[in-house]
């Protein structure tokens, strides 16, 4: 029985360790295609957003929301910096 039990384990072992090495192959292989693609395409420029106007009305204050919401997708995907969306936001909420 503790044959079999070391056999086990060490299948176990083998199996953990190949899983966590596959996993790491992977999100470095990934890395690396995200990397060349963004060096690939070079960032476009931010929108640049319509002054505000005088007395905000609530489809333009979704407007706004809709637009915050797409600097914040820009900025997760890496093609704002953090200084670009804050000047963007500072913009939008006027």
């Amino acid at each position: 029985m503790p044959g079999l039990l070391r056999g086990v384990a060490r299948t176990a072992v083998v199996a953990g360790t190949a899983t966590a090495v596959s996993n790491r192959v992977s999100r470095r292989q990934q890395g690396r295609w995200a990397q060349q693609e963004y060096q690939e395409s070079p960032p476009q420029p931010a929108p640049a957003a319509p002054p505000p106007p005088s007395a905000p009305s609530a489809d333009d204050m979704s407007s706004r929301i809709d637009q915050l919401k797409q600097l914040g997708e820009l900025k997760a995907q890496g093609v704002l910096t953090e200084a670009e969306f804050e000047e963007q936001k500072r913009r939008i909420l006027g």
